[in-house]
């Protein structure tokens, strides 16, 4: 008796399945159902590999510093530049050598749900995580480039193992740690890459919570960016204390 297309569907796709002499099976089977989800596994494969491909390719910073000797890289990136209000958050991270995440990229090429799926499965595997937070305040004090900076030497006093080589996104910090920076490292390397989704969920979890106090900017939603809601808040409310009061046009309603 044929096993019926719900089944084969669960069976075909379970992560865990390694079966030819099934895939040989539902090859043979006319049903026009069986001969679908042949179709999507095939693709399945295809996209599979493709991701392998992308990583080993983001693996070469990594592997050039692993070669070198080091044995704990950590990959550091910020987010929050440019909202108008909240911190500006950076993540640093190292993960295992032997350590194989599919799917990392810059976070800002990915879904809200793939983000925090991968948030989950990166503070799973890695070696270390840091968080460096730096205020409104801050930012207002020292400009927001060099509160990145801060940030980032934050995020890297943040871990609890100290990394021998630093892989940073378009910046250099402060620190007797050997360092390169790389322009667009977040495509480009899947520990910047991995920093970039951590410090991207972390963030925005906090503007969320932020908006519970606020409600009237929309920080849930934009993260403090100055979307049309958020400039209508503004003009209705003026600015809350999370507000970048050297940012415009934030410093227009002071």
């Amino acid at each position: 008796m044929k096993q019926s297309i719900k089944t084969i569907k669960e069976r075909l796709f379970d992560p865990t399945f390694n079966d030819p002499a099934f895939l040989q099976e539902l090859l043979a089977d006319e049903r026009a159902g069986v001969q679908k989800l042949l179709q999507q596994y095939e693709k399945q494969l295809v996209k599979q590999q493709l991701l392998r491909e992308k990583y080993e390719e983001m693996m070469r910073f990594e592997n050039e510093a692993f070669r070198q000797g080091a044995r704990f890289i950590a990959g550091l990136d910020e987010v929050g530049r440019g909202p108008l209000a909240g911190p500006v958050v950076s993540a640093a991270v190292i993960l295992p050598k032997e350590c194989q995440i599919l799917g990392l990229n810059d976070s800002k090429q990915l879904s809200a749900k793939k983000r925090e799926e991968l948030f989950i499965e990166i503070q799973n595997k890695a070696v270390a995580v840091g968080i460096g937070v730096v205020s409104p305040e801050e930012i207002d004090r020292i400009n927001i480039y060099q509160a990145s900076r801060l940030a980032m030497k934050e995020a890297l006093i943040d871990l609890a193992v100290k990394p021998e080589h630093l892989l940073i996104d378009a910046m250099t910090i402060e620190t007797d740690i050997p360092q390169q920076s790389l322009i667009k490292g977040d495509a480009r390397s899947i520990s910047i890459a991995a920093a970039s989704i951590i410090a991207k969920v972390y963030r925005d979890n906090l503007m969320k919570d932020f908006h519970d106090v606020y409600p009237f900017y929309g920080f849930d939603q934009n993260a403090g960016y100055g979307t049309k809601v958020h400039l209508e808040g503004l003009a209705a409310h003026g600015i809350c204390p999370i507000h970048r009061k050297t940012f415009a046009p934030v410093k227009q309603y002071l």
